[in-house]
């Protein structure tokens, strides 16, 4: 019958041969993950344009951050989140007044928050916008930024922007954890630091002045649920997909515009 000490030497052994097995595993689903062929930003695909009655009051509004403010994973601009955002609200959606949409993107795909700085004076050049949606994190979680750092640069950007009379929305870090581009347990871990991510960037927004979109929370549930809310990477949004992120945006983009009404 083994010893106390002949157990406890096992279960060691067995303990770290299980870490090295699962941290084998980890990385060679990265590596997996990082090789995979991703949707790339469509060359053809200009955000800018206008949208709804002439006569109706106007309505800067500019999207900021990744790919996802880019469209990546959509063709066509009505599909972008943008699009329909801008749609939405030239149609006067939910009861709010139609407004004569301005769309303007500034984003870049594989942004990081400290990418938005470049972004928000570009933002800033010639007609300042009414409301910058803001949509990142993403990348912070994947190049490990420390969730505190990349808040405090996406902080300093909403700042900015709010000082400059610009209404912010910010759609936080999406819900990794339904990323099928990503295999078990790889995806668990990278939901787990998302969300890490997106409630240090809700405080880091709130303090600046912004109002936070809690993107995971909201539409997380729908995007595990159904595969066809992604494009073929597995990674970014379909055109569903961009649906369900502009409808929870929605809302809070109507508030932000109506103080441009008075």
């Amino acid at each position: 019958m083994p010893t106390a000490r002949q157990l406890g030497r096992a279960t060691v052994i067995t303990l770290i041969a299980g870490t090295v097995g699962g941290a084998a595993l980890l990385a060679g689903e990265a590596v997996v993950a990082r090789n995979r062929r991703y949707a790339k930003p469509e060359m053809g695909l200009a955000l800018r344009t206008s949208m709804g009655p002439d006569s109706a009051p106007p309505l800067r509004l500019v999207m900021m951050g990744d790919s996802s403010a880019l469209g990546v994973g959509v063709d066509q601009l009505t599909d972008t989140i943008g699009g329909q955002l801008a749609q939405m609200l030239a149609d006067g959606t939910t009861g709010a007044a139609p407004r004569h949409v301005h769309l303007s993107s500034v984003g870049v795909s594989g942004s990081r928050s400290t990418d938005l700085a470049t972004q928000v004076a570009r933002a800033l050049l010639g007609g300042r916008p009414d409301v910058a949606v803001i949509l990142i994190g993403a990348n912070d979680v994947t190049s490990l930024r420390r969730p505190t750092e990349a808040a405090a640069y996406l902080g300093a950007a909403v700042r900015r922007l709010r000082d400059a009379g610009v209404e912010v929305v910010v759609g936080t870090c999406p819900d990794l954890g339904a990323a099928r581009a990503i295999a078990p347990p790889l995806r668990q871990i990278a939901g787990w630091l998302g969300r890490r991510v997106g409630r240090a960037q809700t405080k880091a927004v709130e303090a600046a002045g912004g109002t936070v979109v809690d993107l995971a929370t909201e539409t997380g549930a729908v995007f595990r649920a159904d595969a066809g809310t992604l494009c073929y990477d597995g990674f970014h949004p379909s055109a569903d997909g961009y649906r369900v992120w502009a409808h929870a945006l929605l809302p809070a983009v109507i508030r932000a515009a109506v103080p441009t009404t008075r």
